[in-house]
């Protein structure tokens, strides 16, 4: 009786063990993306990783909670293509502020939520000091906000016997937020840049309802018991988002052209090359663990140094090796930023192209910029801080400086003996003397009496005594 008592016990405590972790396991996962700074770099990192671990836990939602003023268009961009092609839903929830680059954001998603108060819109594409862009900056942005919206594609309407068909996310709306100069009756005057309330967001679909919190969010989207995960940065995340950034990933490249030409014009001191080393690590680390930059990506930028260096130190003038070494290094410095598959590039947006090869070249741009600026400050001048270890003074002729021993053109019209064979340049002796000398005829052999016809460059001029 025991042992039976005993066994039931023993069921009852596994089965409610199993109908626990069953309940746990049906429980739908949504996966919270907290964004509460500005679109940048490090917002895209976590982006990245954030959806590669809703797609590990099979999570039903991505849910971005957003409040932002805006940020960098091309992380932006980057963000909305993501978002557009996740194979996972992908909602926001706008905690105050959705503008510029976060409309963008925002407009991308399935669904959007809104906070009462919040706002969105304002999407015009400005400069760091607030100021609007070009126009060309301003149409891009026009045609992608149009197209984000219009990836929602149009919906159905039966009202009596009429069949209405319209955008779920009007693309003129959208543009309207961008450019001042389109005018909706009823929405936005001309000379006006459009954002929405979130009342005037639902009411002219570019909301899908207002809620307090997630739970409210979650409550609307018809999602019950549901298992928060939300997404937490590492150090090495932001640490990546910082060294990710294209105005310091320019800056390092700048460091890296810089440190090799002051080295070259310092030789000896070591400071500019190991600048230039780190710089480069700091450059590739990132890029090579996040699996961008493969091993003869680097190399390739390697082997574009040295040949660049053997142009300058062993073929000056020659032109081949220095141009093939640019090539190069500029090919493995702009690959090294893309994800592809050694010359496949059938997974790289143009965009991300043109980002990787503006970034490059604005680096190698402003690092001859800097160098020429730098070399007058730095070594050209008396009180430069390098003054001191490089060489900036001069031994003019007038003064007296000379590059040879004068001496030597008292021996012209003096004979003497090859010490070795002219072909044409060798060793001659002259008063138990011996000096470097060139034949001006042809090649004299060895032990033939020759005669000093005159002196250059530290040689004597010679020829074959009659």
């Amino acid at each position: 009786m025991k042992r039976f008592l005993a066994t039931v016990i023993v069921l009852t405590i596994m089965m409610s063990l199993m109908a626990r972790n069953t309940d746990a396991n049906e429980r739908p996962i949504v996966y919270r993306l907290p964004i509460f700074s500005n679109i940048n770099s490090t917002t895209w990192v976590h982006t990245q990783r954030a959806f590669a671990e809703a797609e590990e836990l099979n999570a039903e939602v991505i849910i971005i909670h957003l409040n932002t003023y805006g940020g960098e268009v091309v992380f932006a961009d980057s963000m909305r293509t993501k978002i557009l092609n996740s194979q996972i839903p992908v909602h926001v929830f706008i905690d105050n502020n959705a503008a510029s680059a976060g409309a963008l954001i925002s407009i991308a998603c399935n669904k959007i939520f809104m906070r009462p108060g919040a706002n969105i819109g304002a999407a015009t594409v400005v400069n760091q000091s607030g100021e609007e862009m070009p126009d060309k900056y301003q149409s891009y942005m026009r045609s992608t906000i149009r197209a984000t919206a219009e990836a929602h594609g149009k919906d159905t309407l039966i009202v009596g016997n009429d069949t209405i068909v319209k955008w779920i996310r009007d693309p003129r709306i959208a543009e309207a937020m961008v450019d001042e100069r389109v005018e909706i009756p009823g929405i936005i005057e001309k000379d006006q840049v459009l954002t929405f309330t979130a009342l005037e967001a639902l009411e002219n679909g570019f909301c899908d309802g207002i809620a307090k919190n997630m739970e409210d969010v979650l409550e609307q989207l018809g999602i019950e018991n549901a298992k928060i995960v939300s997404f937490k940065a590492t150090f090495y995340d932001n640490i990546k988002g910082f060294l990710t950034s294209p105005i310091l990933r320019g800056f390092l490249i700048l460091v890296i052209l810089g440190g090799i030409y002051f080295e070259m014009q310092t030789p000896g001191i070591g400071f500019p090359i190991a600048a230039a080393l780190l710089a480069a690590i700091l450059y590739f680390a990132p890029l090579y663990i996040d699996g961008l930059a493969a091993n003869w990506e680097i190399i390739l930028f390697t082997v574009g140094i040295l040949l660049i260096a053997v142009e300058i130190f062993v073929l000056p003038g020659f032109g081949v090796a220095g141009v093939t070494g640019i090539v190069f290094a500029v090919t493995g410095l702009v690959l090294s930023m893309l994800d592809n598959v050694v010359f496949d590039f059938s997974n790289v947006d143009t965009s991300a192209f043109m980002e990787a090869f503006l970034t490059v070249m604005g680096g190698i741009f402003g690092g001859f910029i800097v160098m020429i600026y730098l070399s007058n400050k730095l070594v050209g001048s008396e009180n430069g801080p390098v003054s001191k270890i490089a060489l900036t003074t001069s031994q003019d002729l007038e003064l007296g400086y000379v590059s040879v021993d004068s001496s030597m053109k008292n021996l012209v019209g003096k004979s003497g003996i090859t010490a070795t064979v002219l072909r044409p340049s060798g060793k001659v002796t002259i008063n138990d003397e011996t000096y470097d000398a060139r034949a001006v005829e042809g090649f004299v052999d060895k032990d033939e009496k020759i005669l000093v016809t005159g002196f250059s460059s530290g040689q004597l001029n010679v020829r074959k005594h009659q």
